[in-house]
């Protein structure tokens, strides 16, 4: 039994395949090798997309709405693509080799971005500072470079910070209680790198180059590997269990096969494996749980569903790979909850932006311009300011009057988030409306920048800063909780596709405003040149729809069904 306990005992494996051992493997010793992969990485993906509206619009020629468009589809694109990295990861090939392998491909899509943006013949040509024509050719070489970037981080965001929370046993308590700290510092570590991106690197691009500005990235993401390999012998990995979708497809397929049978009463009649472990490979067995009852027909037995002594899978399914699809099901109301959020998120790069590049950029009496775009530094350092404070002061008070380990509920952190994101939006707009009204007043709509100083953006950022803390990180954690063990890279790409969905819906937002307000000689509220539009009128309806966003959440929390997972694995 001694022997047993060194063991980890949730199916984890040492680098050889060997069960993995807790003195050896795991926990702090090996997250800060993902952590500082994910710090680089971070600060690569950051610093080559939190100007990139700008390098559209100047560098490649296009207008402002086409510029946004085109920046929130892309950037949905890398949020999409994790569900391609994720189903591999949990099937086939491990989070481990997905990491290694995406990663190769980041790397020559921030390579191959580099060179578009330095070489001769391949850089959109320019003959003054932002003033470009680049020819189809070198337009298309550029984005090109963007999509197998967006490639490349589908293979890596779902599975990085699952791969950090497999550092920890879900069945021993000692470790299982610094799972949710790691997720705080593990978000903490990405804004770090964002930080740099949104200061230097957004420098850098301005008054360098941007082959430098790009070429720093490509540096860092090949630093971020580096740190990955290095950890090697230290990390704990789950077996791959097979096609998640194949196991679900069973599911549908058995109960719709057995629509006329009931189910019964007493629960304990439907249909597991007599092992202690699921038949599921990696998977501990879930309880079962009384909601979506039509799938527990898939679990009934029947005289047909063994052939030659064998179980058809097609026909009859084990409570757990019941309870496994039922868990993605729960999942589905509160991730369409995070779409809206992300809309408001995906502002930063975009709409605010371009609000920035209006306002007077000098710091203080200096001579010195801050990027439009290095605002969402104050994003950053929003968060870097709340992560310790929820971690260290939050949790501990709110512990006390709840009685709940975490201090709150995932899903309770979540909204709280929601909540404050509706002020973000309401800052926005106010700030938007003094800016216009500036405008009017004094006829200032020829004007590049109106003498309001940009740092009047700092609250609007400060309060997305705010809810990501609560929301993102909340969200991060809770589906990597509430996934089954086998599909936990599929639930993390899950929770990012809002991010996808929300910068899609902006840009659809975005189309739809534009072909309705900009009719018969009108500007419409997001014309090219912004001083004539009507901004602020768009930030309103993002509140006005997180409003309405906030109060389905609660409503959905309030149904919720938590996965119970029971056993052990080895």
């Amino acid at each position: 039994m001694e022997e047993d306990d060194i063991y980890t005992k949730d199916g984890t494996v040492d680098y050889k395949g060997n069960p993995a051992n807790k003195k050896e493997t795991g926990t702090l010793r090996a997250c800060p090798f993902i952590i500082g992969n994910e710090g680089c990485e971070r600060l690569a993906y950051y610093g080559m997309s939190t100007n990139l509206v700008l390098y559209f619009k100047h560098h490649l020629n296009q207008q402002s709405a086409v510029a946004t468009k085109n920046n929130q589809n892309w950037g949905g694109t890398c949020y999409i693509t994790p569900l391609i990295g994720a189903f591999l990861a949990d099937s086939y090939l491990g989070r481990y080799w997905t990491i290694a392998c995406f990663s190769i491909i980041y790397i020559i899509g921030m390579t191959f971005l580099a060179l578009s943006a330095s070489v001769h013949g391949i850089r959109p040509s320019c003959y003054a500072k932002d003033v470009c024509n680049p020819t189809d050719t070198q337009s298309a070489m550029t984005f090109l470079a963007l999509y197998l970037i967006a490639l490349g981080t589908g293979g890596i965001k779902p599975c990085v910070s699952s791969y950090g929370a497999d550092q920890f046993d879900d069945t021993d308590e000692k470790e299982k209680k610094h799972k949710s700290s790691f997720f705080n510092w593990f978000y903490f570590t990405i804004n770090i790198g964002a930080l740099i991106a949104a200061s230097v690197l957004v420098w850098v691009q301005d008054n360098v180059s941007w082959g430098w500005g790009f070429g720093i990235p490509a540096i860092a993401m090949a630093i971020a590997v580096c740190f990955f390999f290095a950890g090697t012998r230290l990390y704990r990995n789950q077996k791959p269990a097979g096609s998640p979708l194949t196991r679900f497809c069973q599911v549908f397929v058995a109960s719709i096969r057995k629509y006329k049978v009931a189910v019964p009463a007493d629960k304990s009649l439907l249909y597991e494996t007599a092992d202690a472990e699921s038949n599921i490979k990696g998977s501990r067995k879930i309880d079962h749980t009384n909601d979506l009852s039509f799938l527990d027909k898939a679990a009934v037995e029947t005289e047909t569903d063994q052939i030659k002594g064998s179980v058809n899978p097609w026909r009859l399914c084990t409570v757990t790979q019941v309870e496994e699809l039922k868990a993605i099901i729960r999942l589905l109301p509160i991730w369409a909850s995070g779409i809206i959020f992300s809309t408001v998120y995906s502002q930063m790069s975009s709409l605010f932006v371009l609000q920035g590049e209006r306002m007077d950029t000098l710091v203080g009496h200096s001579n010195f311009r801050i990027p439009p775009a290095s605002l969402s530094i104050f994003d950053t350092l929003s968060v870097i300011f709340w992560v310790p404070i929820y971690d260290r002061i939050i949790v501990p008070v709110a512990r006390k009057f709840t009685g709940h380990k975490n201090g709150l509920t995932q899903l309770q952190r979540m909204g709280i988030g929601l909540f404050i994101s509706i002020f973000a939006m309401v800052a926005a707009a106010i700030l938007e409306h003094e800016r216009l009204k500036m405008i009017t007043r004094h006829n200032y709509y020829e004007l590049k920048e109106v003498p309001m100083t940009i740092f009047w953006q700092v609250p609007q950022y400060f309060l997305i800063g705010c809810a990501e803390v609560f929301t993102f990180i909340g969200q991060l954690e809770f589906f990597y909780e509430q996934a089954p063990d086998a599909t936990r890279s599929f639930c993390s790409a899950l929770s990012l596709t809002t991010v996808a969905l929300g910068s899609y819906l902006s840009s659809l937002l975005v189309t739809i405003i534009t072909s309705v307000t900009a009719k018969n000689g009108k500007p419409g509220w997001i014309p090219d040149k912004i001083n004539y539009g009507h901004v602020d009128y768009f930030f309103w309806l993002l509140a006005g729809l997180s409003v309405v966003n906030l109060g389905v959440f609660i409503s959905i929390a309030q149904w919720y069904t938590y996965k119970r997972a029971v056993g052990t694995l080895r």
